[in-house]
């Protein structure tokens, strides 16, 4: 089904994985419409609770594949965008949580799409950047929107203005990534982390994605009208029942996603 990735279960986890490694996995037309279709597989299957989105190789992504770009007309290039920005938009609406695992060059597209998902961890060898003024663009994929929701107004410019690259631990520093580790430990600590959020009832992690991402950019009284009106709805859940019932008899919930 997949030219351009590889799509595993186990466990309740999707692992898709960019396999372009011969081009350090540059994002082409094709590659991003398959990202397209795999998170709507993921989103669609029972057996998938979350996913993990990694790179094959020594890269995670490292950008757009240029050979595509180099070419566009400007009516081609801002359909391009929006067709990557609505798909991208699609792992950041996910109702099951998103986690990147950088393991290389996170850099322009890459970079965009780690920030779409809701978790990013990093190998300390990771490198992330949005190098596009270096090529007389700006970001397509959302990247001037998310970085500075990120990482703020004044360190998000300084990034998009130079096009500098940053390694992983001012990526940390800067809020741009959630944890660094050694590169060997990245798969298994993100398998791990993703585990233990699909260990919690399917309809509250969707209740709280929804509300971080409608909430974040309305004011307070506002995000906490949205924050209320998922803790009545969850209220009328099986798993709220089981998740209250467990706790009281000190035992491990199961929950059912009803």
């Amino acid at each position: 089904m997949y030219q351009f990735l590889t799509f595993d279960v186990a466990e309740r986890i999707a692992v898709i994985t960019v396999n372009r490694p011969d081009k350090l996995n540059a994002l082409n037309d094709a590659t991003i419409a398959e990202l397209g279709r795999a998170i709507d597989e993921a989103n669609a299957r029972e057996d998938v609770a979350g996913v993990l989105l990694t790179g094959a190789g020594r890269s995670f992504i490292a950008g757009a594949d240029i050979s595509e770009l180099e070419s566009q007309s400007p009516l081609e290039a801002q359909r391009r965008a929006r067709i990557g920005q609505a798909i991208f938009r699609r792992f950041e609406t996910s109702p099951k949580p998103t986690v990147a695992a950088i393991n290389g060059f996170a850099l322009g597209g890459g970079c965009e799409l780690a920030m779409a998902c809701h978790v990013r961890l990093a190998s300390e060898k990771a490198k992330l950047g949005q190098p596009e003024v270096k090529l007389g663009i700006v970001p397509g994929y959302g990247g001037t929107q998310r970085l500075p929701r990120l990482v703020g107004r004044g360190a998000a410019l300084k990034l998009l203005l130079t096009g500098d690259m940053i390694d992983a631990a001012e990526a940390f520093r800067l809020g741009l990534v959630d944890q660094v580790v050694a590169p060997e430990a990245l798969m298994d600590t993100a398998r791990a982390l993703l585990a233990a959020m699909v260990a919690n009832a399917p309809l509250a992690l969707a209740g709280c994605i929804e509300a971080v991402n409608r909430g974040q950019d309305v004011p307070l009284e506002e995000g906490c009208t949205i924050e209320s009106d998922f803790f009545g709805l969850l209220s009328a859940t099986a798993d709220m029942k089981e998740g209250m019932r467990a706790f009281l008899e000190k035992r491990a919930p199961t929950f059912t996603g009803r």
